[in-house]
Formats: structure tokens, sequence, C-alpha cells
């Protein structure tokens, strides 16, 4: 875990509230029509639209969230969802406890 690349990555507002929002998907985004459960995450199509950013922008977001051990994806057919990694999430909060 790299305390410098994963605050890199939440230094953009909307990275932090896709991370803030995959904390509750039930309650941020709408339910999912062919997987009754968010234990996978969430569809990239349903994070897209509650940015109203572009796919391609937010493909890069989710990217840079994923290479920096944030997000975990998990496939679908041809779909992808994102969930929060919260091992990470919280290995970085007490890094942060201790070496600041």
């Amino acid at each position: 875990m790299d305390i410098v690349e994963i605050s890199k990555v939440l230094s953009n507002k909307t990275r932090v509230n896709i991370l803030k929002w995959l904390k509750n998907p039930e309650l941020n985004f709408p339910p999912h029509q062919d997987i009754d459960h968010f234990d996978d995450g969430v569809c990239v199509g349903f994070i897209q639209d509650k940015t109203g950013l572009s796919q391609s922008t937010i493909s890069t977001y989710l990217n840079s969230m994923q290479n920096a051990g944030l997000v975990i994806p998990t496939r679908h057919g041809k779909w992808t969802y994102y969930r929060r990694n919260e091992s990470v999430i919280k290995t970085y909060i007490e890094a942060l406890k201790t070496s600041l």
C-alpha cells in the first residue's frame, strides 16, 4: 500500500464521492436488473450516470482507483462491477494516523 499514490487518487472530489457512494451502494444506486444484490459492487454505468461524466473519464478514474487498490472489479458478462476494498482503505487510514 502506497500512501502517496492513494492520496493522489483521493485528491479528486469525484473519486472520493465514488468511494463514499460505494460504501452504501443500496442507498446511492438503483437496483441492478440482472443481479439482485450489490455483493460484487456497482455497475460502471450506474457510477457514470450518478457522476454525469463521460464513460472514458469514469473508466480512467476507476482504473486509477483499482491500481491504488481502493476498489475491486468483478466481471459479469460484458459488465464490470466495482466495490470498495475495505482492507486497503482501513490500512490507509491507519497508516495516516501513525505516520503523520
